[in-house]
């Protein structure tokens, strides 16, 4: 697998503000995880507006604030940044930072497969 792709749907402490989270995240989760993780080759979020969303009237209810998407350059950096994580020193800086601004009980990521359409001009 050449470039490599994880998603992780993440949810907002109830007590904070849509503000306060993204504030949080851009200037100090997302500051320390890279600081932690030199394998990431991208890291973008995308904090949800639901405000006029599109959605079915069977669907389940949305239970997340922010979808981020983490590249890799490979398989090998995505399993080196997992085996970074499982060092216990890292992992409970992150832990005790999501603990500031995550509802880490609704925290789920999972690799991806991503293909692109070619536009038409």
């Amino acid at each position: 697998m050449t470039g490599c792709k994880v998603v992780a749907l993440l949810r907002k402490r109830a007590d904070l503000s849509r503000e306060h989270f993204i504030d949080y995240y851009e200037r100090n989760h997302a500051p320390l995880i890279l600081s932690h993780f030199p394998q990431i080759a991208s890291y973008s979020r995308n904090f949800a507006d639901f405000a006029g969303a599109f959605v079915m009237p069977t669907a389940a209810p949305f239970d997340f604030d922010c979808v981020t998407e983490i590249g890799f350059a490979d398989q090998a950096a995505y399993d080196a940044f997992l085996a970074r994580y499982a060092v216990p020193e890292v992992e409970e800086a992150i832990r005790l930072d999501e603990e500031n601004f995550l509802d880490r009980g609704g925290t789920r990521m999972f690799l991806v497969e991503e293909r692109q359409s070619p536009l038409s001009a």
